[in-house]
């Protein structure tokens, strides 16, 4: 079993639960953004040293929900700082940008850390679109033919023209070419049958960012066995990826405390306008079908769920250090996944907390766990 430590590097900063799209960059202290940039990399590079796998981080945009609008800067200021962790980037979301650009800084990155990143080709949340106004109509579409093309352009060792729907270059050649051969692995989201089929189409890992219930992740990690072994391959337990939301402390009401404001203030504060901006884009696009839609509003609901509930449920990681390893025990033996992905910095919990987990999880959980 693999770790990887994620942050969102959400801003801590915002007081109010305001529901406007945007949310008005007036509010940013850039003091105190520098503040947490500085404490975030060193959790990252904190998270290395106490055992975890990976590091990762994903794309936002316009919102304190996450200050990563880039995350490929992310890992290109931890490549020095860290050696053996590979740098999950979990999300470049492919349809908002140049595919071209993406396969070039991926490239990079993965040739400046000796060939450590794991590439996230992502479609993104419902909300990105609006940002960077890119029709959510076409999210499927452009996403499909981008990770192509962007394969193509890490393989080939040729000048190549490209005529699709969505991009088209009259030669593509780039350079540096990706360490990994025959590429970097590829992530995607799974948190619907579509896109799990898509993700197996193009043999990249399944990725799903928040476990809801066991029922639905295992469903969806059939439906993408199923998908891959159509097309002539068979994933290992290495090829998924499940992210916990975790909160651990000696002291057992402390850790469900903390999370428990955390999850408030993540979901009011920061999720406000951005469940704004969402709404939009679901009732006036085709982004998703009705029933993944249904799915999606689900998953925010979610947040509505009690901690003690959600510890029942087998869905986090919540409580003293034995008890995080009987939870991530669980996990495993009902999923039989290769790799989890711990997000510990839930809104506003307390820093000085995240630095005291890594450390719990270093001494006394990564070691109970590793060899499942």
């Amino acid at each position: 079993m693999k770790f990887a430590y994620f942050h969102l590097m959400p801003y801590t900063g915002k007081k109010d639960d305001t529901h406007d799209w945007p949310v008005a960059n007036k509010l940013f202290d850039a003091d105190l953004g520098k503040q947490l940039y500085d404490t975030y990399i060193d959790s990252m590079v904190d998270a290395e040293a106490a055992g975890f796998d990976w590091l990762g981080c994903n794309e936002h945009h316009m919102s304190p929900y996450g200050l990563i609008a880039n995350p490929n800067l992310v890992a290109a200021a931890l490549i020095p700082r860290t050696s053996q962790a590979q740098l999950a980037v979990m999300g470049q979301l492919v349809p908002l940008l140049n595919p071209i650009r993406v396969a070039e800084e991926y490239a990079m990155l993965d040739v400046m850390s000796g060939g450590r990143v794991i590439a996230g080709l992502l479609r993104g949340i419902p909300h990105e679109y609006v940002a960077y106004n890119i029709p959510p109509d076409e999210s499927h579409g452009r996403l499909s033919e981008a990770i192509d093309l962007i394969v193509k352009a890490w393989t080939e060792p040729e000048p190549f023209g490209w005529e699709g729907e969505y991009y088209q270059y009259r030669a593509v050649s780039i350079w540096p070419k990706p360490m990994q051969k025959p590429h970097p692995r590829i992530m995607m989201s799974c948190s619907n049958e579509v896109s799990a089929r898509v993700a197996a189409q193009k043999r990249g890992m399944f990725g799903l960012a928040n476990l809801q219930d066991f029922d639905h992740a295992r469903n969806l990690m059939n439906i993408y066995r199923e998908e891959a072994k159509a097309h002539g391959w068979e994933p290992t337990p290495d090829d998924f990826v499940v992210g916990l939301t975790a909160s651990v402390d000696e002291d057992l009401d402390l850790a469900k405390d903390r999370l428990t404001e955390g999850r408030r203030y993540f979901a009011n504060v920061l999720g406000g306008g951005l469940r704004t901006a969402q709404q939009i884009v679901l009732q006036k696009t085709r982004y998703m079908d009705d029933e993944t839609r249904s799915k999606f509003q689900g998953a925010n609901k979610q947040a509505k769920i009690s901690v003690d509930d959600l510890i029942d449920e087998g869905v986090i990681v919540c409580g003293t250090p034995d008890m995080a390893v009987e939870q991530i025990k669980r996990v495993a033996g009902e999923l039989g996944i290769g790799n989890i992905n711990i997000n510990m910095k839930v809104g506003n919990i307390p820093d000085a907390a995240i630095t005291n987990q890594i450390k719990i999880f270093g001494d006394k959980i990564l070691p109970q766990v590793k060899h499942l």
